[in-house]
């Protein structure tokens, strides 16, 4: 891992424009044969927080409202409580299968009442599962004579909850172990999902550790705490009609349950219990990822701004991908930018904020069929690479000059 000095950080970096920073580089090419190298800083999309950062900035004393102040600038500390619903995906069977403790209950969501499970020597899972339309049924395995037993129907839907932590039996027979209650949910098909409602707090107790390192600073780890509250305060407020608010990957945050669970992430939650940030009095879009490169990256919303980023690279903060190396085949470019035999390929424009000119914004293919523009992001997916903000390894080439191929779009 390469890491680059720092003389001065600041944190009040002045905030740049994307747009009024944008500029045209100088037209270096790539030769696309056989294998392109392609030169990379940092790990997501860079809006927001950056999760290394945020150790960088902790390790150099800083503290967690300090972190969360530099990167959602003009947003207010606020605070919420409640619960939240999760789908759990790794849950792939038709029901909701849990082992059998004592003190487990079922709740008929469409009554609201609320049964006490038997307990025997012997069984040892409970499940819910479909019946009929709509509707669900509840049975029991006994582990002796190894068979599935009816124990009632209901009209609707229906939860597991009672014990402090239920275990969830995923279809490879593994439990995973989760607080509050383990709910099935019809949305569509016979197929019913599982979801997790539990307190918010109790929540990002198995998120905090999945999306952070559990030895990290307290400052570090608070400051994910509440990065994590507030984004999924966000997605909770605009769930309502849905079935869960969440899901448990990394297309949402990604929680692990009980199971994550560490004594460090456990008080980090603890010591910023409800706290979330606002901007003008509602819950703003807290992202974050694991490293933005040396700059934040612009987005849709006035706390999203793009500025140098010196906590990124800190001396010691760990960051494995701060600057990254990979290479593609000719015919993976060539799949990217159909533009038949690529004669070479090189960013257009960058951002002009941060290291090496900033992020990569625009990205031209010049080959036998034409040449073909793609923005930096459409690169980063169809090639799958950490982030959008790329550079070629160059070598000389007889090219047109930038100005005349950019006029040629």
């Amino acid at each position: 891992m390469r890491k680059r000095a720092i003389a001065a950080i600041v944190l009040s970096s002045a905030v740049v424009s994307a747009t009024a920073q944008a500029r045209q580089v100088e037209p270096t090419a790539t030769a696309v044969a056989p294998d392109t190298t392609i030169n990379g800083r940092g790990f997501g999309h860079g809006r927001g927080m950056s999760q290394y950062g945020a150790q960088g900035a902790a390790l150099a004393g800083k503290t967690a409202k300090q972190i969360l102040d530099f990167y959602y600038p003009g947003t207010t500390v606020g605070k919420a409580t409640g619960s939240i619903r999760v789908r759990i995906s790794a849950d792939t069977t038709d029901g909701v299968r849990v082992g059998a403790v004592n003190h487990l209950r079922v709740r008929d969501l469409t009554t609201n009442t609320v049964y006490t499970l038997p307990t025997a020597a012997t069984r040892n899972q409970w499940s819910i599962d479909p019946y009929g339309d709509h509707a669900t049924k509840i049975s029991s395995f006994d582990a002796k004579t190894r068979k599935w037993t009816l124990w009632k129907t209901f009209a609707g839907m229906t939860q597991f909850e009672g014990p402090t932590v239920t275990g969830l039996i995923l279809p490879s027979g593994a439990v995973r172990r989760y607080r509050g209650t383990l709910r099935a949910i019809d949305v569509s098909g016979t197929h019913l999902d599982t979801v997790n409602v539990t307190s918010l707090d109790y929540y990002l107790r198995g998120v905090v550790p999945r999306e952070a390192v559990s030895t990290w600073r307290p400052a570090a780890l608070q400051a994910q705490s509440v990065a994590a509250r507030t984004y999924s305060v966000f997605h909770r407020s605009r769930a309502a009609r849905k079935a869960y608010d969440l899901c448990d990957t990394t297309s949402c945050q990604v929680y692990g349950g009980y199971d994550s669970e560490e004594t460090s992430t456990n008080n980090a939650v603890a010591a910023t219990a409800g706290q979330i940030r606002l901007y003008k009095g509602s819950p703003i879009i807290a992202e974050f990822s694991s490293s933005n490169g040396g700059a934040t990256a612009a987005g849709d919303v006035p706390y999203q701004v793009m500025k140098a980023d010196g906590w990124d690279a800190y001396p010691n903060n760990g960051n494995p991908n701060v600057t990254w190396t990979v290479t593609r085949t000719a015919a993976e470019m060539q799949a990217v930018f159909d533009v038949g035999t690529i004669r070479y390929v090189r960013v257009l424009t960058r951002t002009g904020v941060g290291p090496s000119g900033g992020r990569a914004l625009t990205v031209q293919a010049v080959g036998s069929k034409g040449q073909r523009v793609l923005t930096a992001d459409q690169v980063r997916i169809r090639l799958h690479l950490r982030s959008g903000w790329i550079s070629f390894a160059a070598r000389p080439l007889d090219i047109p000059t930038a100005s005349a191929e950019v006029a040629g779009r």
